[in-house]
């Protein structure tokens, strides 16, 4: 089974207890954090991924680094998913989460890229354009990419919007190509 699908089928009944509890908000600053982790810290990760360190030793590791750091049913979840030996998944899970917290807020992940930092009127259309094409508050990533040349890119989940001069380039590149 792909790590994707096992990531869903751990996010969506965490999801719906903490919700069912009154606290979705917590677990999803826990789950925030915990992605964060894994994302800075790649031993954390290796240790959950090793076939060498037993589960429970992996499961009390786990909770001696959250144990008053995170909330009970995030660090029952954690161990629940440890005894099934799914560790290894665990940031997986926790991105899974993320989305899925994220579809049930209304809310949007999109990543734009421009050659500059944006100004608050320039977010301010971002997001508009964004509310008008999905219908959801978007929560914008921001970076400043110089290899665009000029323009922005827009990614809204698995959609793309190039108005980069670089990205009008390669396609004049490939028109060029494909009538030679």
């Amino acid at each position: 089974m792909s790590v994707s699908r096992i990531a869903k089928r751990y996010a969506k009944p965490i999801l719906e207890l903490a919700e069912e509890s009154k606290q979705l908000d917590q677990v999803r600053d826990d789950m925030q954090q915990f992605a964060e982790l894994c994302e800075a810290n790649k031993d954390l990760v290796n240790l959950l991924k090793s076939p060498i360190i037993a589960h429970l030793k992996k499961a009390e590791i786990l909770r001696a680094i959250f144990k008053d750091k995170m909330n009970d049913l995030t660090l029952s979840a954690f161990d629940i998913i440890t005894r099934k030996n799914r560790e290894s998944v665990l940031p997986e899970i926790a991105t899974e989460f993320l989305v899925m917290y994220n579809e049930k807020r209304g809310f949007q992940n999109v990543s734009v890229s421009t050659t500059f930092p944006l100004d608050a009127n320039l977010r301010k259309t971002f997001t508009d354009v964004v509310k008008d094409v999905t219908g959801k508050t978007p929560v914008l990533e921001e970076t400043v990419d110089s290899s665009l040349i000029g323009g922005y890119t827009l990614k809204l989940g698995d959609r793309q919007i190039d108005e980069s001069v670089s990205g009008k380039l390669k396609e004049l590149r490939l028109k060029f190509e494909k009538e030679k």
